[in-house]
């Protein structure tokens, strides 16, 4: 690791763990905070999770796990080259979507329209939930106890009301403070991956093509410049080389308009970064190119229609799985069934964290088992 800016998070300027333990041997505490994400339950289970495609479609799509490995190799290689605290970057790109419901963002959505009664559902304060509550590993406490920063990080917004319940977690909502760096360059390298690996699995799919792709500025000047330097060239081939290329070109915009920004607001202290304006960010012409791609995605990917019913489709299994867990708490396996002496917010909130915690084919298989009548969904 290279030398650390003094504004950037370190071991002597973190705010530590709730709950004290011995210093790790061998391994800085964001080390460790990484290592023990990797091992959890819910870190596991991403790898059945999907971003846009629903996990039977295809072996080749892009999952939760793959796509947080890929934000953290983004991440780690912005920190790197701005001086700061590669370990953090990593831990935080990690976790930050251990608390996504199955069926990406139409299952978030499902899900929280059904706790509209009961607080609602956000998959960040969810992610924040698992760590600090739901993963049972530890014997001295709930959760994993991870480092002030990280969680900090993987909390990327929040309401007033929310934040008020969520303790020092919650501070720099109310008092308008931001994030560490750190948390700052997490946040913008999970929007570089998921737009340009939605390009490639929205590619390999056939559900865009390189044809419709030309109208965007940022994939048609990376896409001509390999057509002209290979002629020939197979087309997995020119989209592999095309989307490596705009991620570079990103990653590079990023980086360069970050330092500036760093170097313009003369920071000492990561006290400094809290009160600055977010500072990590794409210079306004980058930024024009990504607003370009994401409405593209929004428009031909994610409105696609196959994509929208098997949107459908799985609200109505969130949906489902919701109300009858609601309705009957017998039905849920038997570590869930305490709630039946608890309140309804609090037994809303038990099932939000059984359903969110499924894969993709669980949920699927979940549904059957309570709705088919044939004999073999028993």
């Amino acid at each position: 690791m290279n030398k650390l800016a003094t504004y950037a998070v370190s071991e002597e300027n973190s705010r530590g763990r709730k709950f004290a333990e011995p210093r790790a041997q061998g391994r800085s505490e964001f080390q460790r905070d990484r290592d023990r994400i990797i091992h959890s339950s819910a870190f596991r289970r991403l790898e059945y999770k999907t971003q846009v495609f629903v996990n039977h479609e295809g072996d080749l799509f892009r999952t939760r796990l793959t796509h947080s490995i890929e934000v953290a190799q983004i991440a780690r290689s912005i920190s790197r080259r701005l001086n700061l605290n590669e370990d953090l970057t990593e831990a935080i790109s990690l976790a930050h979507d251990l608390g996504h419901t199955p069926f990406g963002h139409a299952g978030q959505d499902a899900l929280n329209e059904c706790m509209q009664s009961y607080g609602g559902f956000e998959h960040n304060l969810q992610s924040v939930r698992v760590v600090d509550v739901l993963e049972e590993r530890y014997a001295d406490f709930d959760g994993l106890n991870l480092c002030f920063e990280t969680r900090e990080g993987m909390l990327k917004h929040c309401t007033l009301t929310r934040a008020a319940q969520l303790a020092e977690l919650g501070e720099r909502f109310m008092m308008g403070r931001r994030p560490s760096l750190e948390g700052q360059i997490a946040n913008l390298a999970d929007e570089i991956a998921y737009n340009n690996h939605d390009v490639d699995d929205g590619l390999r799919s056939g559900l865009i093509t390189l044809e419709q792709l030309t109208e965007v500025p940022l994939v048609s000047r990376h896409l001509q410049q390999v057509r002209e330097s290979y002629p020939g060239l197979t087309e997995r081939r020119v989209v592999h080389e095309t989307v490596r290329r705009m991620i570079n070109t990103l990653v590079s915009d990023l980086i360069r308009q970050s330092a500036e920004n760093i170097a313009g607001h003369n920071l000492m202290t990561l006290d400094d970064v809290r009160q600055a304006p977010l500072l990590i960010g794409f210079s306004p012409e980058m930024q024009q190119a990504q607003r370009a791609l994401k409405k593209f995605l929004n428009t031909h990917l994610y409105r696609h229609y196959r994509v929208m019913r098997m949107s459908a489709k799985a609200q109505r299994i969130i949906r489902d799985l919701f109300g009858v867990f609601i309705a009957d708490p017998r039905l849920l396996p038997t570590q869930f069934q305490s709630v039946k002496t608890q309140s309804e917010h609090v037994h809303a909130r038990v099932v939000a964290d059984y359903i969110a915690g499924m894969t993709d084919r669980y949920a699927v298989r979940e549904h059957k088992r309570i709705f088919a009548v044939e004999e073999a969904a028993f």
